[in-house]
Order: structure tokens, then sequence, then C-alpha cells
């Protein structure tokens, strides 16, 4: 058996945001396995493909389905965004071992980031950004919260969350102690992909009724929506970072083009 089965960084559901080394090995694949959302964005990649949806199976059921398929071809499966955050694939990768081959993608931080057209770690502004996920957090009694991450100079990427967003919205303002930038980034890279900019006094009554997280809904489909929280949101950048980097970084690398 020497074909091996590739983990696609797909991005956020932009077929356009499908890098050229993912798209190549994609062709190539005669079985692809693919999350039901992306199957219309990507049709045209998907033409003439026996497709699978991986969430049908169970994991057991899934590795020997995928090594006799194997026999035949190398398969492809389509992951949102990408393996580095939150992906539920890890497993899938572990147990194929050599088999597996993970293709890098554009993640819907990086998609989002795009839109709001803004660094996230912008100098003299934020000093890190913190990935977190209150589902991920646990619910003990000694579970740290949203509000322990969040503090000023911090920007804050917060996926699947599942809190109402009045109670997230308290508790990050006990960490960052006043009003800062939120942003929520819907379904980034869809064809009705929406981005709200608000602040932590204004974002309850900017978004209303609406259920962005799936809360209210009986289905536990994934709500496709990433908060981005932190100054740097709407910060303006320094000129004055250009000017220090050209005078003690860049000004010593050769930066002549050639010919």
């Amino acid at each position: 058996m020497n074909h091996q089965v590739y983990f696609l960084g797909a991005g956020p559901g932009d077929p356009e945001l499908l890098t050229r080394r993912a798209e190549r090995l994609l062709r190539e694949c005669p079985v692809v396995y693919v999350p039901a959302l992306y199957d219309q964005p990507f049709a045209e990649f998907l033409h003439g493909k026996e497709l699978f949806v991986p969430f049908n199976y169970y994991f057991a059921d899934l590795i020997a389905l995928i090594k006799d398929q194997l026999i035949d071809g190398p398969v492809a499966f389509l992951v949102p965004g990408d393996l580095t955050f939150y992906s539920p694939f890890q497993a899938l990768v572990d147990a194929l071992g050599d088999l597996a081959v993970v293709v890098p993608g554009v993640g819907t931080a990086n998609a989002a980031s795009a839109l709001l057209k803004k660094t996230l770690d912008l100098p003299g502004i934020c000093s890190r950004a913190i990935v977190a996920s209150p589902r991920t957090l646990g619910d003990d009694p000694d579970a740290p919260t949203m509000g322990d991450f969040a503090a000023p100079g911090v920007t804050l990427l917060i996926y699947m969350n599942n809190l109402p967003l009045p109670e997230l919205v308290s508790q990050l303002r006990k960490g960052y102690g006043s009003n800062v930038p939120i942003a929520l980034a819907h379904r980034v890279g869809l064809p009705d992909e929406e981005i709200i900019v608000a602040t932590l006094d204004t974002i309850v009554a900017t978004v209303g009724s609406r259920d962005f997280f799936n809360l209210d809904s009986p289905n536990p489909r994934p709500a496709l929506t990433l908060l981005l929280v932190g100054e740097s949101l709407t910060a303006d950048a320094d000129p004055i970072w250009w000017d220090y980097r050209r005078d003690h970084i860049w000004k010593y690398q050769d930066n002549s083009l050639p010919g």
C-alpha cells in the first residue's frame, strides 16, 4: 500500500483560499472526505469523485474504510480551516501514522484578520495573542474563565463559544477592565460571511436576539462564529515602528531585487 491520505487545510470555506499544493493533491484523489458544508463551495474540485462525509462513521469503521480505499488510490480529507486549532481530525492523523500527510491551510483566524485588515499582535498595542475556547475549559469550580485570559494588551481569539453573549462579555470586562473592541466573525469565507465590530459595552445590543452560537437551537451543529477581542482590532499602527525596523533590522538585510 503506497498511497497516502492527504489532510488538506481547506480554509474557512472559500475555495479561492485553497493552496496550490492542496488543489493539486485534491485533483489527484479519487476519494474525498468532505464535511457537508463544503460540498457546494468546492463542487468544481469534487466533480467525478467518490464523496464521503467523515462524521457519518465511528472511528474504527472509518479507519478500516480508509485503508480499504487506499488500495485503489490516494484519499483526501477537506479539513475545515486548518489542523492547527480545534480540529477533530488529529486522532485520524495519529492512527494513520506514516500514511497521513497534513497540508496546511488558511485558518479562520487568518481569514478574519484579513477581513478586519488588522494585525492581531500590533506593536505598542498588543503584547500577546491567546487562542481559547470556553467549551474546552471545563466546568469544575477551579476551571478558568475567559476573563482569566483577558487583559490589557491581549488579543483574544475565542473559538466555539458556548456562553450566552452577556455572560461572556461580563467575564471579558473583568479581565480587560475597560471597554475594548470586540469583533464577531460569522461564517467567514462562506458566501454569507458577516463581521460585526463593536465594543464590550455595545456588542450585546448590536447583536440583539440573533443566536450566532446556536445556543437556542436543538441542533448541535457548529456555529461557525469566531470572536476576536482586544485593542488591536481598531487601533492604528504607529509609523515609528516602520522606521525603527528600517534602521535596526531591514538595512542589514540584502533587499536588492534580482537582475
